[in-house]
């Protein structure tokens, strides 16, 4: 039987410890570098693995989960770029649902047609409000979605959304200035977020070093989201889940 991911997070929430996810796109690792990148991960103390990506090309995104459930007992979450991103081998998915942007097939249309195949896959379903946050360039999924990004200073809009999201039943609210951004989320904006939910904040997209996810935690994340930066430089996976973990010695 698999774990309930989703009351891992909400206790790790009410109980004031911040969490550190790995992001793994299947397209951009092999066999060598995840297996170097997970067993660096079981050392480090990561909470969560989410694995997908906006395209996701290649076909092994089942090789790729087999391989990590193999080598560590990280849960294992999907974080699909469409519908077609289900692996069964996974312990949970993110439902996602664009809450910011005004296409009605990252609203709901793409949930109608994947509905069926999500319900017989087994898995642990995570309704999410995805938002995604100028990060001063351009995103694959602002890109695919033809939807406009919410402005990094209009923290009021972001807190509003994700307002509605909570009130409409999204379990979590993840706010994303993107792979590749060049500015992350501010901490003003994920203070007033933070400060007005009661669900997990997840925050990801252009978080480079240990005290931008320091600071992210410290403002009201829950959830910090790295991929990019570990894909880049590894050896940061091990300071950066230490500062995030910190945040949590220092409220207990």
């Amino acid at each position: 039987m698999k774990m309930n991911v989703y009351a891992s997070l909400v206790e790790r929430k009410q109980t004031g410890q911040k969490s550190f996810v790995v992001l793994i796109d299947p397209d951009k690792v092999n066999s060598s570098s995840l297996s170097s990148l997970v067993n660096r991960a079981n050392r480090a103390g990561v909470d969560y693995f989410f694995v997908g990506g906006s395209l996701v090309v290649s076909d092994h995104l089942d090789d790729c989960i087999q391989l990590i459930k193999k080598e560590s007992k990280i849960p294992v979450i999907l974080f699909p770029g469409s519908p077609s991103q289900i692996s069964k081998q996974a312990d949970a998915l993110l439902y996602l649902s664009l809450i910011s942007g005004r296409n009605p097939e990252l609203l709901i249309g793409q949930h109608v047609i994947s509905a069926p195949f999500v319900k017989k896959s087994g898995l642990e379903i995570i309704s999410t409000g995805y938002m995604v946050i100028d990060g001063g360039a351009p995103t694959t999924v602002s890109y695919i979605s033809g939807a406009a990004p919410i402005p990094a200073d209009k923290a009021d809009i972001a807190l509003c959304t994700a307002m509605a999201g909570e009130m409409l039943g999204n379990k979590l609210i993840y706010m994303d200035s993107g792979s590749g951004a060049k500015k992350p989320i501010t901490e003003e904006m994920i203070s007033l977020v933070a400060k007005n939910i009661d669900v997990p904040l997840v925050i990801g997209g252009g978080i480079r070093d240990a005290e931008k996810a320091y600071r992210n935690c410290k403002a009201g994340a829950d959830v910090i989201v790295v991929g990019n930066a570990i894909e880049q430089n590894p050896s940061l996976l091990e300071e950066m889940a230490a500062a995030i973990h910190q945040v949590s010695v220092v409220k207990s």
